[in-house]
């Protein structure tokens, strides 16, 4: 009976953990990466596996390659092979140049032509060998395996002194009678289930943020989500539509400025691949009759700086009836700061790029010089943009804020556009506090300065970077949401990364905890609600496994000094207990699974209203432990009472264990509730009514089936008796909630 019920109980452990991981496979298919291709003449997003030798595919910064091939069509192309060479530099590519599987495009936009895909790949070998290794626990499953064997030890130790002491007791020929039941004890004291569960509860809830749009890359992050204190989030296309539109030219030269912004632009408008701004310009520009195949017809490009952080730019200098010239376009100030221009008339033009700021407009600058040249620009004018923030973004917001979560705004736009979108969705700041600024910060200036400033304008991804270690440095748990590959190391380095899954690069996906599908920041903040209900349902059905055990352990050893004090023996002169080993194991088997695992299925209300739960609180808190003490004790005295009334009656040891053995199976189900009661407000939970009241019915039927009662040394009970059972246990369980709502915290 022994080894069938461990039997038992393993395999409902190795069926989590089964369903466990085929949802975390699920979530690799879904945050699988997608490439762009050039079939058919046409431009089509794919997932990277369905590349085949032959495909045309089109890189931009930021992509991983996730195929071997040759370089057809690209300038100024920088590849990133450090993940194959090791070697940090990166490594310029010419046309017919082979790049390789793994490694990352830092800089140029161009067409490779695919000739070696999955493990033939260079990135592919590397796959291989790695599938070989096992992955590393995460955090909290280590931090609770630490916890468990803190408890085993303690009941291993119960247990071995019940063995000493019961051959000190009753002598070396009764050894294994002792021995199994210490064993059996050790087995239901200690929640060998709990790992499986743990596991169980973490993949469902990633399942569940999966169904949001929200993909979580490892285990660890639902842990931390449930603790952050700050959000430092992207404006474009995470507070806003990323919908770019061109609401209007402000240019001297107007047709000229149609024709750069066709020329400076790299995306294609026909399959709406490439950035929403170059996608805004070219539709503007078609919308006046520029087209890129008309323009593009009679020149051919030279040369070619591609857009970066550290500049604020690009050029794509092209010769055209045997003259060459080069179309500029980025960041206002610094073409104006390189244009011919007079002071004055740069004023003017950095006057109005406020003015459209403040109104909510992204300006855009153009410019056109001769030759190569990056000096004595002839400034071109603005390009009004507009991209309106996401619908339920505000209210996102306010349920951060009220959650105790700060939110800080970091965008590469003009400080007077930040400020308006800012004020738009809900992130009240008068001031403004600029890239520039943060570069003559020390750490901890800033780090003061974050406290009181929740908008940062013309920053760049290294500028991140420090707010992120200024804000780790200041206590706080960092959220940071990035898309481009310089975002990399501000994800990395924060407490929970978060990339974009539409407009997000390889790369910043590949070090963040968590993808946004839809790159909407109201996707994050379900997620964070989502991470707190997990961590609180870990924690209902910790206090529920220990509650129980504990509860068991308390009845034995109270039931051993009750039989040494009255000389109550068997027929075979060995010591009565209060269970024996099979029903100690039935009780553990029956009681703490399935409604464990119904705990886990909770789905808590009002999670994201509380403050952020402190990282180094432990999983069994103070008033856990309470609540564990408390309402063990109460069961156990209960079921001792009951052992001891009903033994006395007719010297009926067997009526005496069976009450008891009954009351405990009861009471713990009946702590389901009581448990519950000292977290969130939840929603019904009909998959736990329906364990508890499956298993009383098991266990009531247990009563009416001799075999059974065999099995497990029990007495048939009168229906007065099953009636008194029923009775103790609601009035246990209405106690047990009572002290809960008592000691529980009310905000």
């Amino acid at each position: 009976a022994i080894a069938l019920i461990l039997l038992m109980n393993a395999f409902l452990g190795l069926r989590q953990e089964y369903r466990a991981e085929a949802a975390l496979e699920h979530l690799k298919d879904l945050a699988a990466p997608q490439v762009w291709v050039l079939r058919d003449g046409q431009l089509k997003q794919i997932a990277a596996s369905q590349l085949v030798p032959g495909d045309l595919m089109r890189l931009e910064p930021g992509d991983r390659l996730a195929a071997d091939g040759k370089l057809l069509k690209g300038q100024g192309i920088i590849v990133d092979e450090s993940l194959l060479t090791g070697e940090a530099a990166g490594v310029a590519k010419m046309l017919g140049d082979e790049v390789f599987a793994g490694t990352l495009l830092t800089q140029g936009t161009g067409f490779i032509e695919i000739s070696r895909t999955g493990i033939k790949s260079a990135k592919g070998k590397l796959a291989h060998l790695l599938s070989t290794l096992e992955n590393e626990k995460t955090p909290l499953e280590m931090r609770l395996e630490r916890f468990s064997s803190q408890i085993a030890r303690w009941i291993l130790g119960l247990a071995l002194i019940m063995v000493v002491a019961g051959i000190f007791y009753e002598g070396v020929a009764h050894f294994t009678s002792i021995f199994l039941f210490a064993v059996a004890l050790a087995v239901a004291a200690i929640p060998e289930g709990l790992p499986a569960i743990l596991t169980t509860t973490l993949a469902l809830g990633t399942e569940r943020m999966a169904k949001h749009n929200a993909v979580v890359r490892r285990l660890s992050a639902v842990e931390a989500l449930g603790s952050v204190t700050v959000i430092a989030t992207d404006k474009t296309g995470t507070l806003t539509e990323n919908r770019m539109q061109v609401r209007t030219l402000d240019s001297p030269n107007s047709q000229l400025a149609l024709k750069t912004m066709v020329i400076a632009s790299e995306a294609d408008l026909d399959s709406g691949a490439g950035d929403p701004v170059d996608l805004a310009l070219l539709d503007y520009a078609s919308q006046h009759g520029y087209r890129a195949e008309t323009i593009l017809k009679n020149s051919a490009v030279v040369s070619a700086k591609p857009f970066d952080s550290t500049w604020k730019y690009m050029r794509l200098s092209l010769e055209e009836d045997g003259k060459i010239g080069s179309y500029f376009k980025g960041a206002p100030e610094v073409l104006l700061s390189k244009s011919s221009l007079s002071q004055k008339a740069q004023t003017d033009w950095l006057e109005k790029l406020t003015a459209y700021g403040f109104e909510g407009y992204r300006s855009l600058g153009l410019a056109t010089s001769s030759g190569e040249s990056e000096t004595h620009l002839d400034f071109l004018g603005l390009v009004l943009l507009h991209d309106p923030a996401r619908a339920e973004v505000p209210e996102a917001i306010r349920r951060s804020q009220a959650a105790g979560i700060r939110i800080i705004m970091m965008t590469g736009d003009h400080p007077a556009t930040a400020l308006a979108v800012a004020n738009t969705v809900g992130i009240r700041d008068g001031r403004v506090l600029l890239g520039s600024e943060l570069d003559a910060m020390s750490q901890e200036e800033l780090g003061n300065s974050l406290k009181d400033c929740h908008v940062l304008a013309r920053v760049s991804p290294e500028h991140k970077l420090k707010v992120v270690e200024a804000l780790k440095a200041s206590g706080e748990i960092v959220a940071v949401t990035g898309d481009g590959i310089n975002d990399a190391p501000a994800l990395k380095r924060s407490h929970v990364g978060i990339a974009m899954g539409i407009r997000g690069s390889e790369v910043s996906k590949e070090v963040a905890d968590l993808i946004l599908l839809d790159d909407n920041f109201a996707t994050l903040v379900k997620a964070i609600e989502e991470g707190r209900s997990i961590y609180s349902n870990i924690q209902k059905f910790i206090r529920f496994l220990f509650a129980t055990n504990l509860a068991e352990v308390l009845l034995i050893v109270s039931g051993i000094i009750l039989a040494l004090v009255l000389g109550w023996h068997n027929l075979d002169s060995s010591l009565v207990l209060p269970l024996s080993a099979v029903q100690i194991l039935w009780i553990n088997l029956l009681t703490d699974a399935l409604p464990a695992l119904g705990l886990a299925l909770d789905k808590n209300l009002g999670a994201i209203e509380e403050k952020p739960r402190d990282p180094k609180s432990p999983l069994l808190d103070t008033l856990s432990i309470i609540y564990v003490v408390f309402s063990a004790s109460l069961l156990a005295t209960a079921a001792t009472l009951l052992f001891w009334y009903f033994s006395q009656q007719g010297n009926d040891l067997g009526l005496g264990r069976s009450m008891a053995f009954y009351i405990l199976v009861f009471g713990q189900l009946g702590y389901v509730f009581s448990t519950r009661q000292l977290s969130h407000k939840t929603r019904p939970n009909w998959f736990l009514m329906g364990v508890v009241v499956l298993t009383a019915l098991l266990q009531v039927a247990i009563n009416y089936l001799p075999p059974l009662q065999t099995i497990l040394g029990l007495s048939s009970l009168s229906h007065e008796h099953l009636l008194l059972v029923l009775g103790i246990t609601i009035v246990l369980s209405l106690v047990s909630s009572l002290f809960s709502t008592l000691i529980k915290p009310h905000h």
